[in-house]
């Protein structure tokens, strides 16, 4: 990989993997429309480790929060607002749980797609639109009403459930995990929230588990690239999180869902011009 590339992929990971347009289909396509390769598995780890700091960076203070909390909880009475941080962090938990669960059958269905280039690219097309149209239904009908501390546990399982979904590339799980949130009554911001507070397992688990794909496989391993592409994607996802959170209240989610629509319409044009 050259360095235009891997700063290409870098961002393209930095700036997706946070908002409601898929990081994993953007990554897919980005190669295909600049006629590159598509990257190995190894820098997909690496550019979704950078991000995955960046959340944790960014969250650091609501994270040792809900740890302190989660674990105090056990040994005695909390107070109120621990009482709200412990409860956050074990709806993470529960969210959680459907990947687990859900997530190396979902992933035998995208390691079969990855093998077809005109097949993978249609799926990105009819999600990213289909998903794009359920996003903005939930925008539209929502009540929000709720932050993130609002969320019970059958609440937090339909979130869950919605992110298994999300291993096929173009649904976004930023986004489907934002339109569930949404439909349950949350407000843009405390969707946002909990959707990238649900990314740091999501994360390390889909990372854990590619590591152990490129332990076995015995690869070469272009490590300046990884590292590159690694510190960019922090860069970029750090900066995303923080403008995102600012302004989504204020900008609605309709921006993000017209663009899913004219991508996957472009992707459509494409593959079958």
């Amino acid at each position: 990989m050259d360095a235009i590339q891997i700063a290409l992929l870098a961002f393209v990971q930095g700036l997706t993997e946070f908002l409601p347009i898929s990081s994993s289909g953007h990554l897919v396509l980005t190669p295909l429309l600049f006629g590159y390769e598509l990257q190995d598995l190894s820098f997909d780890v690496a550019v979704h480790l950078g991000t995955l700091a960046a959340v944790v960076l960014y969250f650091r203070n609501e994270l040792a929060s809900m740890t302190l909390a989660m674990a105090t909880g056990f040994r005695g009475e909390l107070t109120p607002e621990r009482q709200k941080d412990a409860r956050l962090g074990w709806m993470v938990v529960i969210a959680t749980l459907p990947i687990l669960i859900l997530g190396l059958p979902l992933k035998g269905v995208l390691d079969v797609l990855r093998t077809d280039e005109t097949l993978i690219a249609l799926v990105i097309a009819g999600t990213t639109i289909g998903f794009g149209l359920l996003l903005w239904y939930a925008d539209v009908r929502g009540s929000r009403r709720l932050d993130e501390y609002g969320i019970n546990w059958i609440a937090a399982l339909l979130i869950g459930l919605f992110q298994a979904i999300a291993i096929i590339p173009g649904t976004s799980r930023s986004g489907i995990t934002m339109t569930a949130g949404l439909f349950i009554g949350l407000t843009r911001q405390a969707a946002s929230r909990f959707s990238f507070l649900l990314s740091i397992p999501t994360i390390l688990l889909a990372g854990a588990l590619a590591t152990k794909d490129l332990v076995e496989a015995t690869a070469p391993v272009d490590w300046g690239a990884l590292g590159l592409g690694a510190v960019l994607s922090f860069i970029v996802a750090y900066l995303t999180i923080h403008f995102f959170l600012r302004f989504i209240e204020r900008v609605s989610m309709l921006p993000f869902v017209l663009y899913r629509l004219l991508l996957g319409v472009v992707i459509l044009w494409l593959v079958l011009m």
